[in-house]
């Protein structure tokens, strides 16, 4: 589904979801319609500002699949930046960040995105503190890894912890602020 409530095209939409939601809710950080995982609403407008254009830069993880079998070279290469394309044709230095192979998840909910059996992958857990457009499926290519499945599990101390797709778990605003480390 999109991570908005309101869109022009016939697409899923949060509105769709059974749930009661208040008026003037919105998304922070949002996840593009192949992506999945962890998305933060909120009816406080200001937390988008304290979460993301901060002087103070916040964490996010993902979990990604991704075709082939990844090196401990090309971890290294992420690790420290690597060039990703952006916009009109110029290259971006991402930052150094997190990275590490991990097993399998097991349970992890199906999103129609699996790799058959027979074809290698890896699965990776990288934490960063940016978010350019699509950077952490741009990071994997650029080591020629591309990414088949990608999922956020946190954000800061907010963790996806078992919430399977379209569930919502509420969490009051002084439990939102101290997790997010927000002040």
């Amino acid at each position: 589904m999109v991570s908005q409530f309101v869109s022009s095209h016939a697409v899923p939409l949060l509105a769709d979801l059974n749930h009661s939601f208040p008026e003037g809710i919105h998304a922070i950080g949002r996840l593009d319609k192949e992506s999945e995982g962890l998305l933060l609403l909120t009816t406080n407008k200001k937390i988008t500002r304290l979460l993301f254009q901060s002087v103070v830069a916040h964490k996010r993880t993902y979990l990604l699949q991704v075709r082939g079998i990844v090196e401990e070279a090309s971890l290294e290469l992420i690790r420290h930046g690597v060039e990703i394309p952006v916009s009109d044709g110029a290259n971006y230095l991402t930052k150094k960040c997190e990275i590490k192979m991990v097993d399998k998840p097991e349970g992890m909910f199906s999103s129609g995105y699996e790799l058959h059996e027979r074809v290698p992958c890896s699965w990776l857990l990288i934490t960063l503190t940016e978010g350019k457009f699509h950077q952490v499926r741009k990071m994997v290519k650029a080591i020629g890894h591309p990414c088949k499945r990608l999922i956020r599990v946190s954000i800061e101390d907010i963790e996806l912890d078992g919430l399977l797709p379209g569930e919502i778990r509420e969490v009051s605003e002084e439990e939102f602020f101290l997790k997010l480390k927000l002040q």
